[in-house]
């Protein structure tokens, strides 16, 4: 038996030990990071599911400093690609160039590009041609990618956190609503408020400015991602879910009235594995070893918001995606009546 499966002998040691580093990587971002606390808990529950994230906000909210700090808190190497118009895919990945070997001899090597790394901050990734959305998405879905008919493998972890201005459209590129889904969390970050404003003044255009401390290394980190897949679900807690996806199918018979209403199509099967994989992560951040309705409630906005699409009449009314699912959710009792 590995050391990352529950077993009655080291449970208990291994979820508390979870618990205390998850804990710690929160307490050091939070150094740094202020307020925000929903979006620094999203990030990293979608990074201890070996997911991506997409954070959708306004510049300047501070989304570069969370990636950042976050590689720190977890001693990764972090990189920064800013996504523009005339951005190449082998200004992402990398491409192969002629060098000489010790012996005069010329052969073709890999120059990797800075996709290479364990945090890869995707900033304004709609500014980016579809082509070149395309390479990044690649690295996203199959932990790899080709260059010359070679398949280079992304390091392990491997977490891509994109940004979009919801604001400006102009010149944009929207990713395709297909190309969503292969996120596994889409992030909102809201404007602070004015207390939270007034510290960040303060932490910012001092003298001292807080450094995190480093909690937990990458080693570390696959143990925990392995851990969480070892996390029961039990039976009803999975028909719970089951029924909450398909709650987001016009089509379907149980599907509240708003969802036949505004929805023109539902969220995937890769919604629901978000939503199981994401519970796991929250009971055992809080100290347990399975899973409870409300860790599933907890993570179904950043879940579904991105993969439930709106027909004309729901665009036209100005109906979010977040309204849908938080009725989807009254819409839905935990256990069917026999």
């Amino acid at each position: 038996m590995t050391t990352t499966e529950l077993s009655p002998a080291n449970i208990e040691q291994q979820v508390a030990e979870f618990k205390q580093v998850y804990q710690g990587i929160e307490s050091e971002i939070g150094k740094v990071m202020v307020g925000h606390k929903e979006v620094i808990s999203q990030t990293i529950l979608c990074l201890m599911i070996g997911g991506n994230a997409l954070l959708e906000g306004v510049p300047g909210l501070g989304k570069t400093m969370l990636v950042r700090t976050l590689a720190q808190v977890m001693d990764l190497q972090f990189s920064r690609i800013q996504f523009t118009p005339d951005l190449m895919p082998a200004d992402i990945v990398g491409t192969s160039l002629v060098v000489n070997d010790e012996q005069g001899n010329r052969l073709w090597q890999f120059q990797p590009g800075p996709i290479f790394g364990n945090l890869i901050l995707a900033d304004e990734i709609n500014r980016a041609t579809p082509k070149t959305q395309s390479a990044l998405l690649e690295a996203m879905a199959e932990q790899s990618v080709s260059v010359a008919k070679k398949t280079h493998r992304m390091p392990d972890p491997f977490f891509v956190l994109a940004t979009q201005n919801p604001i400006e459209m102009e010149g944009t590129y929207p990713l395709p609503e297909a190309q969503l889904d292969r996120f596994a969390f889409k992030i909102s970050v809201e404007s602070p408020e004015l207390q939270d404003l007034l510290t960040i003044l303060d932490r910012t255009t001092g003298v001292q400015v807080p450094a995190p401390a480093t909690v937990v290394n990458a080693e570390k980190i696959r143990e925990m991602k392995h851990l969480v897949r070892a996390v029961p679900v039990a039976s009803h807690v999975k028909d719970y879910i089951g029924r909450l996806v398909l709650g987001s199918h016009p089509d379907t018979k149980t599907a509240p009235e708003i969802t036949k209403k505004y929805i023109r199509f539902g969220a995937s099967p890769r919604g629901a594995q978000s939503i199981i994989l994401a519970a796991k992560v929250l009971a055992l951040r809080d100290g347990r070893y399975n899973v409870s309705f409300a860790d599933v409630r907890s993570v179904l906005l950043p879940s579904l918001r991105h993969r439930i699409i709106l027909n004309f009449e729901g665009q036209a009314e100005g109906i979010s995606t977040d309204i849908v699912v938080r009725k989807i959710i009254d819409a839905t009792p935990e256990t069917m009546s026999v």
